[in-house]
């Protein structure tokens, strides 16, 4: 079993800056996939920002030029670098990695979930 922990969530004022960070724990063999997802209150799970094994990456519209993914390959680390945070970006930030495990077998893992809260 793969177990993501988050961390890095809080509050912060409108154009500030908030770096999360998603540990991966068990027997890993490979990772396709790296994914940040996010709910606001309401609303669906939005796909926020994905990097493949091969490291190219895409954003929501809405994030673009303002959040960087980017992962730590000998920690199994992923992070979301967030700049220019606006109240919108307000929500709960989920981790989620595809992979395979050191048994071969896939796995789908998410994270808890970390609180980010943007205020004017």
């Amino acid at each position: 079993q793969v177990r993501l922990v988050e961390s890095g969530g809080g509050l912060v004022q409108a154009g500030g800056s908030l770096r999360l960070s998603c540990a991966a724990s068990g027997s890993i063999s490979s990772i396709r996939t790296m994914n940040w997802y996010r709910q606001a209150p309401g609303k669906q799970r939005e796909l926020v920002a994905t990097m493949s094994s091969g490291g190219s990456t895409n954003y929501v519209d809405s994030v673009k030029g303002r959040f960087t993914i980017s992962r730590d390959n000998a920690e199994n680390t992923v992070n979301l670098q967030m700049n220019s945070l606006k109240p919108e970006d307000t929500a709960v930030y989920f981790c989620n990695i595809i992979g395979t495990t050191g048994w071969r077998s896939n796995f789908n893992s998410w994270g808890q979930g970390t609180q980010v809260t943007v205020s004017l």
